[in-house]
């Protein structure tokens, strides 16, 4: 018998493109909610960590009791998803994080912050990323991460035409440097 459930996939909702998010994946066939509370967090499948501002979403995650249940789902094989700040809050090291900015961690990688330039530098461009399928991907890179280093546990997904590493996943993770 084949199920009929669909899957529940969560927002983390501190700060960031939430509403965005929200919206595209609404347009799939989950169901969608937002996640700003541990026992929120408890009752998804999946969950999307959105672009925004790392440090924030860090200083936010602790005040709010969300950093140990993050990490503790990642730790369970929760499947999550991070774009731009997201990518950065999976990933195991930072090379420029602001004083204290701590990550989930969980992607063997390591990331600079704002790698390609500051907001009048943000730009699109189609990419293609295998993992989601045909078509490219319109991705938009604003304040962007780079991922300068990846480790023997995670895995190149997709790059720019020069290379540059943009996405990358392990095990149940996922993190890109743009928003899709």
């Amino acid at each position: 018998m084949v199920s009929t459930t669909r899957p529940h996939v969560g927002v983390l909702a501190l700060q960031g493109d939430v509403r965005e998010h929200v919206a595209v994946l609404r347009g799939l066939d989950v169901e969608v909610s937002v996640v700003r509370r541990p026992e929120e967090l408890a009752a998804v499948d999946g969950l999307v960590l959105p672009g925004g501002e790392s440090s924030v979403i860090d200083k936010l995650s602790r005040a709010f009791g969300m950093r140990e249940p993050i990490i503790a789902a990642r730790e369970a094989g929760m499947p999550m998803y991070g774009t731009c700040a997201g990518l950065i809050l999976l990933a195991d090291d930072i090379i420029d994080g602001i004083d204290g900015q701590q990550t989930f961690g969980g992607l063997d990688v390591i990331v600079r912050r704002n790698a390609f330039g500051s907001q009048v530098d943000s730009f699109e461009t189609d990419i293609d990323v295998p993992v989601f399928g045909e078509p490219a991907v319109h991705a938009v890179f604003i304040r962007a991460p780079l991922v300068e280093q990846v480790g023997e546990r995670a895995e190149v997904v997709a790059s720019l035409d020069d290379d540059r590493v943009v996405a990358v996943r392990q095990g149940a993770l996922l993190g890109t440097s743009f928003h899709p």
